[in-house]
């Protein structure tokens, strides 16, 4: 069986194509489920827009959720449409964020870290002047975030959790014990983590997380599932077999989605 649980379109302001586009998509490449997971508005914020290439609009949301349902109807013969979204992790505003999504009938919520200590992730600049000790306690304030995100209770896949390293490769080899902490926590609580093949399309190349810390989060019993991160639909189930198999070489014997927030398994 095959499906993806992370796709984007248009109402972010950084992807390509509308939401039946990528459904469309999906169908053609004979995928069994495809999930809408655009990101979440900035709830908090002021203004209802703030940022038009980050995120879609707060007074938004409601048609992006009417939306995805209705193209759920209109292609229920054809392929599982599953409503999700990407949530920012922002530790001051989580309950104005669970308040807002509790409104909505969402099949799945990923909950992804796309900022450190003020700054993008995916800002290489970050690096430049951080010796080996300060990139290490950098590196540990993104897992020490992973790590708070899962613990809210309010994600059931936390995104790409290797993702800082998109535009500085050398991420990777910064070692800290941390990893293994937050996958074991991870395993504990019961959150699944993704492979976002979407490192394809940075620097780094490949996929988040690394074969390494599959490995490691299959010996914490960590749940598995997938999203190729579209923002243009000719993405969508990108390297899933590929995936798969990689999965199945490493030890693990089932990937995982969510339907109406309860677990369900593929066996590889």
């Amino acid at each position: 069986m095959l499906f993806d649980l992370h796709t984007h379109n248009e109402r972010c302001g950084h992807a390509i194509g509308t939401i039946e586009d990528y459904i469309q998509s999906a169908i053609k490449k004979g995928l069994d489920y495809i999930g809408i997971s655009d990101h979440s508005p900035l709830f908090f914020h002021e203004q209802d827009h703030p940022n038009p290439r980050y995120s879609m609009a707060t007074s938004d949301f409601a048609n992006y959720v009417g939306e995805v349902l209705k193209l759920k109807e209109k292609y229920k013969h054809k392929i599982h449409v599953l409503l999700g979204v990407e949530s920012d992790y922002f530790p001051r505003h989580i309950e104005l964020y669970k308040n807002q999504f509790r409104q909505y009938p969402f099949d799945y919520i990923i909950g992804s870290v796309h900022s450190v200590n003020r700054k993008s992730i995916f800002d290489k600049s970050r690096w430049d002047l951080l010796n080996a000790e300060q990139q290490i306690q950098e590196k540990e304030a993104y897992y020490s975030l992973i790590q708070a995100s899962a613990k809210t209770g309010a994600f059931q896949i936390l995104g790409h959790i290797d993702a800082m390293k998109g535009y500085y490769p050398p991420f990777s080899a910064i070692h800290t014990p941390i990893i293994d902490e937050t996958l074991k926590l991870i395993g504990e609580l019961g959150v699944a983590i993704e492979v976002n093949t979407s490192g394809k399309t940075k620097d780094v190349g490949g996929w988040y997380p690394s074969n390494e810390i599959l490995e490691r989060a299959l010996f914490y019993g960590v749940d598995v599932t997938f999203g190729s991160d579209a923002h243009i639909a000719e993405r969508v189930g990108d390297d899933y077999l590929l995936v798969q198999q990689t999965l199945k070489e490493i030890g693990f014997e089932e990937m995982v989605f969510y339907v109406e927030k309860k677990r369900q398994s593929v066996l590889l």
